[in-house]
């Protein structure tokens, strides 16, 4: 499967993660995102949206391990992929048809969203 984080880059942004090379994705509270997260297994692709005033998908990174033994709290153990060529703002994942009927522009505030394949490739490129 494939999943969208966002994240605050003022708090912790995709430069960090890459920096960092692993770390610990928590801090999520919204049911439908904890629910979403507790659906991912290790080797899931990741695609990291950094929100505030950027709104723009910045790079990927994979799930390493997801410790969902306490469903209202699971850690989530990313590693970091590469930084995209082409950073994806979200007027140009708005404007894209694939992403009509997403969570990512129906659930604007949604922190971990679920992508198909289709919409994982229009936003790396690949």
């Amino acid at each position: 499967m494939n999943y969208l984080l966002k994240t605050e880059p003022s708090e912790y942004s995709f430069a960090d993660l890459q920096r960092d090379k692993e770390t610990i994705w928590d801090g999520v509270s919204n049911p439908v995102a904890l629910r979403n997260m507790g659906q991912m297994k290790a080797g899931d692709r990741l695609i990291i949206y950094e929100t505030g005033g950027r709104k723009t998908a910045v790079g990927t990174a994979t799930v390493v391990a997801i410790e969902a033994s306490n469903p209202k709290s699971p850690e989530l153990k990313i590693k970091a992929g590469k930084a995209m060529a082409k950073p994806v703002t979200l007027a140009q994942i708005k404007g894209d048809s694939h992403f009509a009927t997403s969570p990512l522009v129906r659930q604007g505030r949604l922190s971990v969203v679920p992508l198909s394949d289709a919409q994982y490739k229009i936003l790396t490129g690949d």
